[in-house]
């Protein structure tokens, strides 16, 4: 007679302990993440009822590290150097809000059906040698410390329904004045003796900050188009050279009531950026000196699509609100566009800007 198996030896009896095994095991899976789970809700709870936030004021996370990496990016800490005792205190961080950049303008079209560089040089010219608005009082005759041995024809509009007249006599204006070793400083001089507070930026100049009287400062900064990236080798060379806005937001100053440019053939690329990034909507006026006899500094194309884009900015400016009352066509300089002697042109004009909605 055969002998009996053990009953703890059958194939049911084992799956039947490992079926125990499994469910006990998924038992104590269930109450460790439940565990975790309810923990911290009563601290969470306990923290709302405690300081509820205030309607409107969460911040996202993400946005507030991107909001600090703006701030940071765009303040500068000033640790290599003030701007000068009393001159530029530097804004606080997180003070002026960046506007969204735009990266290209928008052409105008085309002068003609056929692009070509008589019609774009002519409608060019008749452009900038129309006023857009008058202006009676342009000199600065009436103004303290002016004297007639300027060398150049720089116009402001000194008219009561604009506001640079009135910022002048309440001695509350402020000229920034971009240069390239011109010894003619007439105008910032007579600007400052009248209480307006004028910064000239000239690279050329020994020192880093000179204050000249009370309301002159001379900075060795060269304003450029772009900043340069202090990880690149060859830029360390140009750690001077800064675009306008960034030297707003290190100085803390929010308004330019004129800006006045000599750049010798950079103002094509300085007033693109200064339109791309709504630095412009930030100036009562402005006065610059523009060089046609060749494109400028990395401004490139054929004749005609340079001359397009010439034009393209400057109806930019007129979109943004600021009307041409001045314009000075410099006899004394050679008379050339683009490399030839064409349209009656001169190599050089001093263009005067208002900004209408300038307060």
């Amino acid at each position: 007679m055969p002998k009996e198996r053990p009953l703890w030896r059958g194939p049911a009896f084992r799956l039947c302990l490992l079926s125990a095994a499994l469910f006990l095991c998924l038992q104590l899976g269930m109450r460790r993440s439940w565990c975790t789970e309810e923990k911290p809700r009563p601290a969470a709870a306990a923290a709302g009822r405690a300081s509820p936030p205030a309607r409107g004021t969460e911040q996202h996370p993400v946005a507030a590290a991107a909001a600090g990496r703006r701030r940071v990016t765009y303040v500068r800490s000033g640790r290599r150097g003030s701007a000068g005792p009393g001159c530029c205190p530097l804004q606080p961080p997180g003070g002026r809000r960046r506007k969204t950049v735009r990266w290209h303008i928008e052409l105008q079209p085309w002068a003609s059906p056929t692009p070509s560089l008589d019609n774009e040089a002519l409608r060019f010219l008749k452009y900038i040698s129309t006023s857009q608005i008058s202006c009676e009082h342009m000199n600065l005759n009436s103004l303290r410390g002016y004297s007639e041995t300027a060398k150049k024809p720089w116009s402001v509009c000194l008219d009561e329904r604009f506001g640079l007249i009135h910022r002048i006599r309440s001695k509350q204006c402020r000229l920034y004045s971009l240069g390239l070793g011109n010894d003619d400083n007439q105008f910032e001089t007579s600007m400052a003796n009248s209480g307006c507070e004028v910064h000239r930026f000239d690279p050329s100049i020994k020192s880093a900050h000179i204050q000249e009287g009370r309301h002159l400062w001379y900075h060795r900064l060269s304003i450029d188009w772009r900043d340069p990236n202090p990880a690149i080798a060859a830029h360390k060379l140009h750690s001077n050279t800064k675009k306008l806005g960034t030297i707003l937001n290190e100085f803390g100053h929010q308004k330019i009531d004129v800006l006045k440019a000599d750049v010798e053939s950079a103002e094509w690329k300085i007033l693109e950026n200064l339109i791309l990034e709504d630095v412009v909507e930030q100036i009562g006026q402005l006065v610059f000196e523009v060089h046609v006899h060749w494109p400028g500094f990395e401004v490139s194309g054929n004749d005609s699509t340079v001359v397009r884009y010439w034009y393209s900015l400057l109806r930019e400016l007129e979109l943004k609100d600021f009307r041409l009352f001045h314009t000075y066509k410099h006899l004394s300089k050679p008379q050339m566009f683009l490399k030839k002697e064409a349209f009656n042109a001169s190599s050089c004009y001093t263009l005067s800007w208002v900004n209408t909605r300038w307060k």
